[in-house]
């Protein structure tokens, strides 16, 4: 856990991955649902994002069928 000036440093965490294991789909098929190109899938699922596109973000989660962005992406503690 990272402290800066006293506070818990926090990241961002993408749970894709999670989600198309839980649901048994591939990023191929994530890409097709959605039409974000799969090598943004890909860099979701692996967490290798220093920016998210709202755009791809809305598409997945509609894809999806999400009720909520907080099923698809988290604030932890930063280890």
């Amino acid at each position: 856990m990272t402290k800066k000036g006293g506070m818990i440093m926090k990241e961002v965490r993408i749970k894709l991955a999670e989600i198309l294991k839980e649901r048994e789909m591939t990023q191929t098929q994530l890409a097709a649902l959605s039409n974000v190109r799969p090598n943004a899938i890909s860099n979701l699922c692996r967490g290798y994002v220093d920016r998210l596109s709202i755009e791809h973000i809305e598409k997945i989660c509609n894809a999806l069928e999400l009720e909520s962005i907080g099923e698809l992406i988290e604030l932890v503690d930063k280890k």
